[in-house]
């Protein structure tokens, strides 16, 4: 595939990425939205609505994209202010994501969708999940934080904790970027990929995104409270060497969430991308739980 369009903070350029994942523009609820959709196959006849993680984009789900496409009919969205997509403030932080969640959902035709959120996607498809119990037939979640009080290590506890934001103006959002990127045991995005996570969070943008991770105190107490009244069956799968969000977080969420199951696989925080088999089969094998059941 050539000339894939991609959007940086200063207009939209082309990279080369052979991959299968083609992202496109929509506009929903006056946002430009990015976006990537999977061909309808044969005994595919459900959906899933993926929600790309920090700091990456659509293309996290390269390596899974085979395994859960030939189950579902995939559509994954970079969340507003990461990605490809464009940003807004109100909209930075779980809860105000969560219901911009239901209104991708509804902009995309998808009636009853599977609802996939690895890391910041986490807290905000929770947050859809327990406003709209009907909405989504399934959830999975992981990799992101959970447990009140705060349970955070390295960098990503930073973030959260800092006095200001300024500083990190000063720092380049590649090396932030490419840090985060190299945590990731055993596989190396390409070069076209990693100029889209560039791009994606070029200037000013790493630094706004955080604001989204900074609600976090203040939020996921709320989200605490409603875990147990969520009726949406969630399966959480999480690396049991995460070295930013330590598996409290996935044993707090696996404890009071009603209808839950919990996976820890041999891999840190990127488990989508150290353990791409395992973790397609860990959501398919959800996947095909849940549609067995009236």
């Amino acid at each position: 595939m050539n000339g894939l369009l991609i959007r940086g903070p200063e207009g939209m350029f082309a990279v080369n990425a052979p991959t299968s994942v083609r992202p496109e523009f929509t506009t929903v609820d006056g946002l430009s939205v990015r976006f990537a959709r999977s061909a309808r196959v044969d005994g595919a006849r459900q959906d899933a609505l993926l929600l790309s993680p920090w700091p990456e984009s659509v293309y996290a789900f390269e390596q899974v994209w085979p395994g859960l496409s030939r189950s579902a009919r995939l559509t994954a969205v970079d969340p507003p202010g990461f990605g490809g997509s464009a940003s807004r403030d109100a909209l930075r932080s779980p809860r105000a994501m969560g219901e911009f969640v239901v209104r991708l959902a509804d902009a995309f035709g998808l009636e009853q969708p599977h609802l996939v959120g690895p890391d910041i996607g986490t807290a905000s498809t929770l947050f859809a999940a327990a406003a709209h119990p009907d909405r989504f037939r399934s959830v999975v979640v992981g990799s992101g934080a959970a447990v009140v009080p705060l349970q955070l290590t390295g960098p990503l506890k930073e973030w959260v904790e800092a006095p200001d934001l300024e500083p990190y103006r000063r720092i380049d959002p590649r090396r932030i970027v490419d840090a985060a990127l190299s945590t990731i045991d055993g596989f190396t995005p390409s070069d076209e990929i990693r100029d889209d996570y560039h791009a994606s969070y070029a200037g000013d943008r790493f630094v706004e995104s955080m604001r989204y991770a900074r609600a976090y105190p203040a939020e996921l107490p709320v989200l605490a409270d409603l875990l147990p009244d969520i009726r949406t069956p969630v399966r959480i799968i999480a690396g049991v060497r995460d070295a930013v969000v330590p598996p409290a977080n996935a044993e707090f969420l696996h404890d009071r969430l009603p209808h839950s199951r919990l996976d820890f696989v041999d891999a840190g925080h990127f488990c989508w991308e150290e353990r791409p088999e395992l973790y397609a089969e860990l959501v398919v094998d959800w996947w095909d739980e849940e549609k067995g059941r009236p």
